[in-house]
């Protein structure tokens, strides 16, 4: 068969394949490690993996990149991310460093509420070009699909127009978006004094709009549309939950969940029993609700480069989930304030560090599930048969060499549906 590229080495092509879905168990240990691999594309989608030799005999192709001995794996995937706002937290980042915890910061209405602020003044604009600048730091990172949330609105007018600049920033650079609706990040200001206020606004004004914004976007009927919500002291309840859940679910959003990041609400339990593609954060959640979770099709995503950013010890027990049974993601949570970090290679560098995945668990966790935690796990996150060719050549000769070395960029090439964009 002609194809139109196959890319070939002499070292590991790591696959990270997994035909039944996320990876569990001694499953997350395996990368699929292919010695003197390659692959065949053509329109821009994987046609064929495995022996270079074997590849090359059965495909013909006018155009072969060899990368000689170094190591090719899937883009990374980052199933949690905050980067479309206004300003920075810069004061906010002294005060942590003096001792301020979040949730003092947010409760004195700095935190979520200031960004909420500037983001509200802010014209699309000046929205889409910072957007553009964090997602070309992620693509350089080595990222090709990223999912990315609204939450810096808590107003109809802000939530939509920043649901417009996602739109515009998936037309304009080559990471794919998967759009999340998180009119629930915080209450506002304005419903300070009756939080079930924004809630009944939420779902009888807010998720109808977002949803007629999807079915007129470029998103609807190719990329998954989620509702999430952040559960935790100062923000929202789980009664909350179960009424923006419900509503949302009715019209037709797939759900992610903010839980378990301070106190444990009992917002996982709930999240997974109403069927959340994913639970984010997790560092409070308790043994039944990871026993709940491991039998579950939800992902656990964690987001070590928040407790990394707080200065923090107590991160989510990302092993014990593993070990558990539990389907784990890894995300940067890139955001203002908690989590300033485009990079997947670190935060894979420190979960293996302070949550102590094995350098597979982290790639797996990074790749393929991280894919599975954003609902695009049947294009993305894995060198598999009719997905999208979305491959990094790292500048090294093993894979475990990404997380090894922390502080760097091993990321040399990335081809985003076949075509090398960086």
């Amino acid at each position: 068969m002609n194809v139109d590229l196959i890319i070939k080495t002499d070292g590991q092509l790591v696959t990270c394949a997994s035909p039944v879905g996320s990876k569990r168990g001694s499953a997350m240990r395996d990368v699929g490690i292919i010695p003197g691999g390659a692959i065949a594309i053509n329109d821009g989608v994987i046609i064929d993996v495995g022996n270079a030799a074997e590849i090359q005999s059965a495909h013909a192709t006018a155009e072969l990149f060899d990368v000689g001995d170094r190591v090719i794996c899937p883009g990374f995937v980052d199933p949690h991310t905050h980067i479309v706002y206004a300003g920075e937290r810069l004061d906010e980042f002294e005060l942590k460093l003096k001792g301020a915890d979040y949730l003092e910061i947010l409760a004195a209405g700095g935190g979520i509420l200031s960004t909420v602020k500037e983001t509200r003044e802010a014209a699309v604009g000046q929205l889409v070009d910072g957007g553009l600048k964090r997602l070309g730091k992620m693509l350089q990172c080595g990222t090709t699909t990223a999912e990315v949330k609204t939450g810096y609105g808590l107003d109809l007018e802000t939530e939509l127009k920043m649901l417009r600049v996602i739109e515009q920033l998936d037309q304009m650079q080559a990471i794919d978006i998967v759009p999340t609706f998180l009119a629930a990040h915080a209450v506002p200001q304005e419903h300070k004094a009756d939080p079930n206020t924004y809630v009944d606004l939420i779902c009888s004004i807010m998720l109808p709009a977002a949803w007629g914004w999807y079915k007129d976007s470029g998103f609807f009927e190719r990329t998954p549309f989620f509702v999430d919500i952040f559960t935790e002291r100062n923000a929202f309840d789980v009664g909350q939950m179960s009424e923006i859940f419900t509503e949302a679910r009715n019209i037709g959003f797939k759900t992610k969940a903010h839980v378990g990041q301070f106190t444990n609400l009992g917002g996982s339990r709930l999240a997974i029993e109403m069927g959340a593609v994913s639970i984010d954060h997790l560092d409070a959640i308790s043994a039944a609700e990871i026993e709940l979770l491991a039998g579950s099709g939800t992902v656990g995503i964690v987001t070590p480069t928040v407790n990394f950013n707080m200065g923090s010890c107590r991160f989510a027990d990302a092993r014990q989930f593993i070990d558990s049974g539990c389907a784990v993601a890894v995300s940067t949570d890139f955001n203002p304030g908690s989590a300033p970090c485009p990079s997947q290679q670190l935060a894979m560098a420190i979960a293996c560090r302070y949550q102590k995945l094995a350098p597979s668990e982290a790639l797996n966790a990074a790749t393929i599930n991280a894919a599975h935690g954003c609902g695009v796990g049947d294009r993305a996150g894995s060198f598999e048969r009719g997905k999208k060719a979305d491959i990094l050549i790292l500048d090294a000769d093993d894979f475990r060499q990404v997380v090894y070395e922390f502080g760097g960029n091993s990321v040399r090439n990335v081809f985003k549906a076949g075509v090398v964009v960086l």
